[in-house]
């Protein structure tokens, strides 16, 4: 026997029974050790046999105990599945004259199925025989499975029955049930049927963004198939989706992806226009297998294309369908384009609703109609890099999936109560040790609360498991519903009419009504879980997935938002104006009044140099996101040249850094609601204002990638010390800016902005410069943070008013604002404090007390009593 006259899939099946033998150390191959291989899933011999009704796992336990019985050979020079058996010579002889016999060019697979049935006192033969298979039965399955084929090349079996092989029957999986609801896309499926009804040019291709239900569309058209609510032409066709993927895989050699596409090719020609062949992500055949030499899948398909042999559905995204479609002229011009565009959120509910059913079967759940419409318009609103309706059916996944969870889980009440009663037990383990009087009364006392939180425990046990049974009642009786209505499609399919009726006016009515009393009986508002996925479900995945708090005000987040200026003006002292409208902003877009194409807030602060522009924007950081580092903070004089600006929204393309992004529209993008701080606009090149304008207008910017980056959650604050010198000269001492002052800041405001800026700025804020009652208040606050630090070594601070104005006085200068005052209090409190520590002056668990003696500071040390706290 030549070696070379096999197929490849005959070499490695015998490869692999030469590995059976030697890991059972036998030293023949034999017909049980290659068929042991050849009946493994995905193998051909396995798909003859199922065709022919064997039960496959009774296959392999015949052939495992057949093996069982080769005798092992021990020894150190035994060369174990070197040599084949009589009986396996014997197969692959009569394997030899069947290919001469089908006028084959090799062995193949399915010839070793006919010659097996030719053996003379074989155990495989005859328990085939004995299950009634005989030589004529697999010739004829062979025959159906070959379909007319030769085997030709070494991987023949790999074009059989390619399009069961690599592709999916959509109209069968319609019947089966398997696909699920199509809602809406009826015009877009009447013009598919449309263009899949002409003459030329009947190949339709559609084109959408991604997650719009371009492959609903070709579902759509299966299930109308399916149902027979198609035009004649179209009725009794089929629609193969062909997996590329599987296509390609494998396909080691050259020209062996050409071979499996021309199987698949084949068996469409074949079919005689009954079969309609749709590939997803059809911009793949172009370049797709292409090797030094070799064709791709795009030339090999358009013969076929351009004779009217074969109908093609494709489906790609816009971007791919312009990157690699158009550009094949010759290919793009055998398609009609069908747009598949982004349904309303309106449609986008109607559809929610369609699939709302089969969600919560799979789930087991119950959805409420406001948590669809809060999925449909919370992720039109917040989740902006994604399409409608994908994303709104993510969300309702999600949440579905996540009260499924905490129904599979413990309730919170019940396993407190267990970790309770845990730490009872662990106590009362402990008490007994002991023998005091004390001990024995709390032992007492353990012992009785641990007897009540048992009890406890048993009863939320027992409320869990009977709500559980009930919840599983609701789940198991909407499957049984669901199971009905697929049964009545059946048979309304089928024309099974008496079946259809008594499912239409018995079965089903019976269902629904007993649904009814079970979801009526189970509206229980004290239940340890819940199963219902309502608004708030929806509005909690939003805010996980985008940091975008969109969940209802608890009473907690209500008072702090209530006293968010309260809270600033703690940090931010004498800027009333700027925090007032600051927090006001922050309300407003928590109440949801704010407009929604338009940031959240955007406010030009003018003002000297250390009046609180920048703490401010720290503060409002810090109380809304619990850390003053959670703010996009660009410093604009670094973007005073014309070719700075492309770092805020990217490189142009070609150009270094393009691939990276942009500084402002990266950071929004990742963390969408934030604060950006854009320090000292006024350093700024021109063009840069150029590119605030949309987003100060809009609340978008669109970035060297050409993705949209969503502002509207952000709040814009801008820096500036234009007019300074005027503030300073025109405020009087209690720190009002006198009208004339103000006017001279107004105008040289407009001389150095455009009016199309300003206009779009909701307030420009004046920062008036601190006056005496401020500078002291920012003294007390200094020595208050002071304090806190040295809490730390048992050390509390205590200053004197003449001290606080001493510091105010010496420590403050109009021109630089309250940044000196911090080196100044450092140099005069901080260093004479540290050095008394160092020489032990002063003990821990004291106050000292900074007191002015004539021109200088004195810290008088006082050691406290234990009992007193610092």
């Amino acid at each position: 026997m030549n070696p070379d006259n096999l197929t490849e899939a005959v070499t490695q099946a015998i490869s692999q029974a030469q590995q059976i033998a030697t890991t059972r150390k036998q030293q023949n191959i034999t017909v049980a050790h290659l068929f042991k291989f050849l009946v493994q899933p995905g193998e051909l011999a396995r798909e003859i046999y199922s065709q022919l009704g064997l039960n496959l796992d009774d296959v392999n336990s015949e052939l495992d105990s057949e093996i069982d019985q080769i005798a092992t050979v021990e020894g150190s020079n035994v060369n174990y599945g070197q040599s084949l058996s009589s009986n396996l010579y014997e197969l692959l002889q009569n394997a030899e004259q069947i290919k001469n016999e089908f006028g084959d060019s090799f062995i193949a697979v399915d010839t070793l199925t006919i010659a097996v049935m030719q053996l003379h006192g074989d155990k495989f033969a005859d328990y085939l025989a004995n299950k009634g298979i005989t030589e004529q039965k697999v010739r004829n399955v062979v025959e159906k499975i070959r379909g007319g084929q030769k085997v030709t090349t070494k991987n023949q079996e790999d074009s059989y029955q390619s399009l069961e092989k690599y592709g999916t029957d959509l109209v069968q999986a319609a019947r089966d049930n398997k696909l699920g609801p199509i809602i809406g896309r009826d015009e877009e499926i009447l013009d598919v049927i449309r263009i899949l009804s002409r003459k030329t040019k009947n190949n339709p291709v559609l084109i959408g963004a991604p997650g719009v239900g371009k492959t609903a569309v070709v579902e759509g058209l299966a299930m109308r198939i399916a149902s027979n609510d198609v035009p004649e032409n179209l009725k009794n066709k089929t629609i193969f989706q062909l997996d590329m993927g599987s296509l390609i895989a494998g396909a080691k050699y050259r020209g062996e992806f050409e071979e499996r596409l021309q199987a698949v090719l084949k068996e469409v020609k074949k079919a005689e226009g009954q079969i309609i062949m749709f590939i997803d992500e059809i911009h793949n055949i172009v370049g797709a297998g292409k090797a030094e030499g070799s064709m791709d899948a795009g030339n090999i398909l358009k013969p076929m294309l351009a004779r009217g042999e074969l109908h093609l559905i494709g489906a790609t995204t816009i971007d791919e369908y312009r990157k690699y479609m158009e550009k094949d002229k010759a290919l793009e011009r055998r398609f009609q384009r069908v747009m598949v565009h982004e349904p309303s959120v309106e449609d986008t509910v109607t559809i929610l609703r369609g699939l709302s059913e089969s969600l919560e079967i799979h789930h087991g759940v119950r959805i409420h109609d406001n948590a669809l419409v809060a999925a449909a318009k919370l992720s039109d609103r917040y989740i902006t890099d994604r399409y409608l309706p994908d994303k709104a059916i993510d969300l309702v996944d999600e949440a579905s999936a996540e009260i499924r969870v905490e129904m599979n889980s413990s309730p919170t009440e019940l396993d407190q109560s267990k970790r309770q009663m845990m730490r009872l037990e662990v106590e009362e383990a402990a008490l007994k040790q002991e023998t005091d009087e004390a001990s024995k009364k709390r032992l007492k006392e353990v012992k009785e609360d641990l007897a009540n939180i048992k009890e406890k425990v048993n009863k939320l046990n027992a409320r869990w498991s009977q709500e559980k049974d009930a919840i599983k009642k609701i789940s198991d009786k909407k499957k049984q519903l669901d199971q009905a209505k697929n049964d009545l499609k059946q048979a309304e399919n089928t024309y099974d009419l008496n079946k259809a009726a008594v499912l239409q006016h018995g079965t089903i009515p019976q269902l629904e009504s007993d649904l009814k009393k079970l979801e009526d009986n189970d509206q229980h508002s004290d239940w340890l879980v819940s199963e219902s996925v309502t608004a708030n479900e929806i509005a909690a995945v939003v805010s996980r997935e985008t940091g975008i708090p969109v969940t209802k005000l608890v009473e907690g987040e209500r008072k702090k938002l209530l006293h968010l200026a309260d809270n600033l003006h703690k940090r931010v002292i004498g800027q009333d104006a700027a925090v007032t409208a600051v927090s006001d902003a922050v309300i407003r877009s928590r109440a949801g009044l704010q407009d929604p194409s338009r940031p959240l807030g955007s406010f030009l602060f003018l003002g000297p140099t250390g009046v609180g522009k920048t703490e401010l924007a720290k503060a409002l950081a810090e109380d809304l996101f619990d850390s003053e580092n959670h703010m996009v903070r660009i410093d604009m004089s670094e973007y005073m040249e014309k070719e700075s600006v492309s770092r805020l929204v990217g490189a142009a393309p070609g150009y270094v850094g393009y691939e990276e992004g942009g500084q402002l529209t990266e950071a929004v993008r990742r963390n969408p609601y934030t604060i950006v701080l854009f320090d000292e606009i006024e350093k700024a090149h021109p063009d840069v204002f150029n590119i605030l304008l949309q987003v100060l207008d809009d609340g978008r910017l669109t970035d060297s990638q050409g993705r949209t980056i969503d502002f509207k959650n952000t709040i814009l604050i801008m820096t500036s010390n234009l007019g300074s010198d005027i503030l300073l000269e025109g405020t009087d001492k209690n720190g009002v800016i006198s009208e004339d002052a103000q006017k001279q800041v107004d105008r040289l405001l407009k001389a150095s902005f455009k009016p199309e800026f300003l206009n779009r700025i909701d307030d420009v804020i004046t920062f008036t410069p601190l006056t005496k009652a401020d500078i002291e208040k920012i003294v007390q606050k200094l020595i208050n943070q002071l304090s806190q630090r040295t809490k730390a070594q048992d050390i509390k601070l205590s200053i004197s008013d003449e001290a606080k104005r001493w510091i105010a006085d010496n420590g403050y200068e109009p021109q630089y604002g309250a940044r000196p005052l911090q080196r100044y209090v450092t140099n005069v409190v901080e260093t004479p404090l540290a050095r008394m520590i160092v020489a032990d002056e002063i003990k821990p668990h004291s106050v000292v007390h900074i007191n002015l003696d004539g021109d200088k500071l004195t810290f008088v040390p006082e050691q406290l009593s234990s009992d007193t706290q610092i």
